[in-house]
């Protein structure tokens, strides 16, 4: 068995170096000291080769008695070629039943783009949402770490970081940490919550929201300015277009290029929302 599954990876890597030189990928210090496959996963069509790559890899792994996992972040930046082909080669691995496993993270378009990409993709994959936590587990994230430092936190200040931070991960993180260095001693309190806040507002300002306003164009700017002037969201697209006072559809073009830099999602027809929490605060803070 060792020797079959040394076999197989080795069969894989030249697959890989077939691929790498069809496509010209670097693998920075990397370095494959076998001779490519030639005609597998060299065809130059992306669709095709990416199938042979996964194919051969999965193929080590069942040898070797185990699974090859593929991790993306930030699905929806792929171009539609690529999508397709990455679906085209899950779809063959598992049916091969091949030990591959696909876990890519995104906006929640990314079940859109899956469909249009290729139509069976909503019977390959699941989509579970992942937003806010709620309340208990917001509070044991915040409670375990100050805990675990032998310290401790009042419940009426996890109560009140949880109102602020709505629930999102990142802004939990960054409550905790302001609050955690600026408490004067234990238990930390409403107080230092308060404290906290307003540390954790400049510093997102400054960062986190400011870095993703300054990608947009002018023009861009504008349209999510008329986003956050409207209140919390989701909005609508109309009402938009009508403080703006434009028409809608002239304003398609803008917002779809204000989707693709993922900072506004549409989850329904019509609907638009950030895709950052409190996005719309800043805006209106800064703006």
């Amino acid at each position: 068995m060792v020797e079959a599954a040394k076999s197989a990876a080795y069969s894989a890597m030249r697959v890989l170096r077939s691929f790498a030189s069809a496509f010209r990928i670097s693998m920075g210090d990397m370095s494959l000291s076998v001779d490519p496959v030639v005609g597998t996963a060299d065809s130059g069509v992306l669709e095709y080769d990416l199938s042979e790559l996964f194919v051969s890899i999965g193929e080590a792994a069942q040898s070797a008695g185990r699974a090859w996992t593929l991790l993306i972040d930030e699905v929806q930046y792929l171009k539609k070629d690529e999508l397709s082909a990455l679906i085209v080669a899950i779809h063959r691995v598992n049916q091969k039943k091949l030990p591959v496993m696909f876990f890519g993270a995104g906006l929640p378009q990314i079940a859109a783009l899956t469909g249009d990409a290729k139509s069976y993709s909503e019977r390959l994959f699941n989509f579970p949402p992942v937003g806010p936590l709620d309340e208990p587990a917001a509070t044991s994230a915040i409670k375990q770490p100050i805990q675990a430092e032998g310290e401790s936190i009042t419940n009426a200040a996890i109560e009140m970081i949880y109102k602020k931070t709505e629930g999102y991960p990142y802004f939990l993180q960054e409550w905790g940490f302001q609050a955690w260095n600026l408490a004067d001693k234990s238990p930390i309190n409403e107080g230092d919550v308060e404290n906290a806040t307003v540390a954790a507002f400049r510093r997102l300002d400054d960062g986190f929201f400011r870095v993703r306003f300054e990608r947009l164009t002018p023009k861009e700017r504008e349209y999510v300015i008329a986003m956050a002037s409207l209140g919390n969201g989701p909005y609508r697209s109309s009402d938009v277009a009508d403080v703006l006072g434009e028409d809608m559809r002239s304003l398609g073009p803008r917002r779809a290029k204000i989707i693709h830099k993922g900072m506004i999602y549409s989850e329904a027809y019509g609907d638009i929302d950030f895709t950052v929490p409190m996005f719309e605060g800043f805006l209106n803070r800064y703006t």
